[in-house]
C-alpha cells in the first residue's frame, strides 16, 4: 500500500495556490475597475451637471458677449434660471455623461491595471510618481471619446434653450461680433455631432483637443496622487492617535471625503487651463483664438490673471462633489462586489482541490 501523506502536507495540498501567470494577467489587466470607474465617471457627472454649466456659462461670457463686464455666479444662476428653466441647467447632461463613461473607466481602469507594473518594471517611478503617470495615461486614453463629447457639451450648455439661443438678443450679439451666428441651435447629442461634423469635419469634434490635454493630463495625475497621499496620511494619523477608527469609518467614506479634497486641490490649480480649453472649444467657425498659445496671450493681454481664473469657484464648487462621489462609487462598489466576486473564486477553487484531494486519497489507499 503506498505511504499516506502526513497531515500537514494534506491540508497544504488543499490550500488553493494561484498560477503565476493568472496573477499576473489578474494583476496587469483589473477588468472590474473598468467598470466600477465607468459608472462612478457618470455617476458623478449627472449629479453634479448643473454646476458645471454654470462653469461653462462664466467662462465663456468673454466669446458670447464680447464685454468684460462678467456675471456673478448668482447671476448666471439667475439667468439661467430665468430664460431656460431647470432644463437649461441639463442641457449638454448626454454626452457629458457618454465622456465620463469613457474617461472614468480608463482612468481607473488604467490606474489599478498598471501601477504595480510601473512601479515593478522602473522602481525609480515607484509611489506617487506611478500614480501619477497610470493617472495621466489612463486620462489620455479616455480623451478620444471624451473630448468630442466634450464640445458638443459645452456648445450646448452656453445654447441653453431654442428659445434663450435664437432671441433677439443673442442675434444682435454675435451680429455685434462676428456678423453671423456662431452655430445653429442643436436638439440633442447626434445632432451636435454630425452638425459640427457637417461644418467642420473632425477638426471641429476635436477642438480644443490639445488644450485639453494639457488641462486633463496634469490635473488627472495630481488628483490621483493627492487622493493617495490623502490616503497615506489617513492610514497613518488612525495608526499613531485613533486606531479604533477603523471599526467606525469605511472605505466609501474615506473616498468620499478624500476624494473631495483632492479632486478640489487639483481643479483650483488647473483652471487656467480649463478656461484656455473652454474658450477653443466654445468660438465655433468664428474663430477669436487662433490656438493655445494665441488664446493664453490675449486672455493675458485683455483680461490679465482673472480671466485665467474665471469660473475657478464653480469648477472647485463642482469638482469638490462630482470627485467625492465617483471615488466613494468605486470604493463602494471594490467593498461590494469585488470581496463578493474574490470569496466566489476563492470557495470554488477551494471546493474543486478539495474534490481532487480526495480523489487522490482514495486512489492511494
Amino acid at each position: 500500500m503506498a505511504a499516506r501523506s502526513s497531515p500537514s502536507s494534506e491540508m497544504q495540498a488543499l490550500v488553493p495556490r494561484p498560477s503565476s501567470a493568472a496573477h499576473n494577467h489578474d494583476q496587469f489587466f483589473v477588468w472590474r475597475e473598468f467598470v466600477w470607474g465607468a459608472v462612478a465617471g457618470a455617476f458623478g457627472e449627472g449629479m453634479m451637471h448643473p454646476i458645471d454649466t454654470i462653469k461653462t456659462r462664466i467662462q465663456s461670457q468673454a466669446i458670447l458677449s464680447g464685454t468684460q463686464s462678467q456675471k456673478s455666479i448668482l447671476q448666471m444662476i439667475r439667468t439661467v434660471g430665468a430664460s431656460d428653466g431647470l432644463r437649461g441647467f441639463y442641457r449638454g447632461v448626454t454626452p457629458g455623461v457618454t465622456g465620463s463613461l469613457a474617461t472614468g473607466a480608463t482612468y481607473f481602469g488604467f490606474i489599478e491595471s498598471s501601477k504595480k507594473w510601473i512601479e515593478e518594471s522602473n522602481p525609480k517611478l515607484g509611489g506617487h510618481w506611478a500614480h501619477f503617470i497610470a493617472g495621466a495615461v489612463g486620462d489620455t486614453l479616455g480623451s478620444f471619446i471624451y473630448v468630442p463629447c466634450e464640445v458638443m457639451k459645452q456648445r450646448m450648455q452656453v445654447q441653453g434653450t431654442r428659445t434663450s439661443w435664437n432671441s433677439v438678443a443673442m442675434k444682435e450679439e454675435m451680429a455685434m461680433n462676428s456678423g453671423k451666428q456662431m452655430y445653429g441651435y442643436y436638439t440633442g447629442m447626434f445632432h451636435a455631432g454630425s452638425s459640427i461634423l457637417k461644418e467642420q469635419g473632425a477638426k471641429g469634434l476635436y477642438a480644443g483637443y490639445g488644450s485639453t490635454l494639457a488641462r486633463d493630463v496634469p490635473f488627472a495625475g495630481l488628483m490621483v496622487v493627492f487622493y493617495e497621499a490623502l490616503k497615506d496620511f489617513t492610514e497613518y494619523g488612525k495608526k499613531q492617535w485613533i486606531p479604533s477608527m477603523d471599526q467606525h469609518i469605511n472605505s466609501s467614506m474615506e473616498g468620499l471625503v478624500l476624494g473631495g479634497l483632492a479632486g478640489g486641490l487639483s481643479a483650483y490649480l488647473t483652471t487656467p487651463l480649463d478656461v484656455v480649453k473652454t474658450r477653443l472649444q466654445v468660438q465655433g467657425p468664428t474663430v477669436r483664438y487662433k490656438g493655445w498659445f494665441d488664446a493664453v496671450h490675449r486672455i493675458s493681454m485683455i483680461e490679465g490673471i482673472k480671466g485665467f481664473f474665471r469660473g475657478s469657484i464653480p469648477r472647485i464648487t463642482w469638482y469638490i462633489p462630482a470627485s467625492a462621489l465617483t471615488f466613494m462609487a468605486v470604493e463602494f462598489l471594490r467593498d461590494q462586489f469585488n470581496e463578493t466576486i474574490c470569496d466566489d473564486n476563492t470557495q470554488e477553487i477551494a471546493s474543486l482541490s478539495i474534490e481532487k484531494k480526495g480523489s487522490s486519497l482514495r486512489e492511494v489507499v
